[in-house]
């Protein structure tokens, strides 16, 4: 095996992998990431990975060139296999935003779980590692029949936050839904902070109506943590729910 690792990318946040070889003093390797004219996904490696020891940072979202998620998907899952069929010794996907992770579980009866089949085509693809970070559901991790690395932002944001200088102020965390509870309590309790949750009910996909507050958010900078945005709409009726309970300001992590 190579003594230095090798790092790929596609489209979806080349600047990130950039930082990340730059941090690393590597440097993004060779590979033409395109369509054909039928609009088909073209990878191509440029450079010599046979027996080494190659990462490909991809996350599962919309890229910035304007291409959807699904091509995001694509460019990854090729390009895992391109490397592999080009002999790379061992391929681990480092995967930022796992896209979805919403779709953990079935919630009716004849619908797929989505997050299971990305999972499932990894591996199938050559992934023999994922790395991945703040996954929408820890469950997730069970989806794979190979090692998982969930990495936390939570250690980094907090210390940013104190760095701030919002910690000096009556702060409370809150949590923009039951189900994001623990996480919002794992910061609350680094900040050493109260907790509130906003109560809601989805009446569709993607659209959310504030319920309830339960915690005292009055007179208190609110913090809402959560860990993905579709369109904004659901943080941005908490924010003004808080803001109607007497939160002096209210931001977002």
């Amino acid at each position: 095996m190579a003594s230095n690792p090798l790092l790929f990318c596609g489209n979806s946040n080349p600047e990130l992998a950039e930082e990340i070889a730059k941090r690393l003093r590597l440097h993004v390797g060779k590979a033409t990431v395109s369509e054909f004219k039928n609009e088909e996904t073209r990878i191509e490696i440029g450079e010599n990975v046979r027996g080494s020891e190659v990462f490909v940072i991809q996350s599962i979202c919309r890229t910035p060139n304007g291409k959807g998620v699904n091509d995001a998907v694509m460019e990854l899952l090729l390009m895992i296999d391109a490397l592999r069929r080009a002999s790379a010794a061992r391929i681990t996907a480092v995967i930022p935003y796992y896209g979805y992770a919403k779709q953990d579980k079935k919630t009716k009866g004849r619908e797929p779980i989505s997050a299971k089949v990305i999972a499932n085509i990894l591996k199938v693809a050559g992934a023999r590692r994922i790395v991945t970070m703040d996954l929408h559901a820890a469950q997730i991790q069970g989806f794979f029949d190979i090692p998982v690395d969930n990495l936390v932002a939570m250690p980094v944001l907090c210390n940013y936050l104190k760095k701030e200088g919002l910690c000096d102020e009556k702060i409370v965390v809150v949590s923009p839904d039951a189900g994001g509870v623990h996480r919002a309590e794992l910061f609350a309790k680094r900040l050493n902070s109260s907790l509130a949750i906003v109560f809601k009910r989805r009446p569709v996909p993607d659209v959310a109506e504030v319920t309830d507050i339960v915690g005292d958010v009055e007179g208190r900078v609110a913090v809402v943590v959560d860990d993905m945005i579709s369109t904004g709409g659901t943080l941005a009726k908490a924010a003004e729910a808080i803001k109607m309970r007497g939160a002096t300001r209210v931001y977002t992590v």
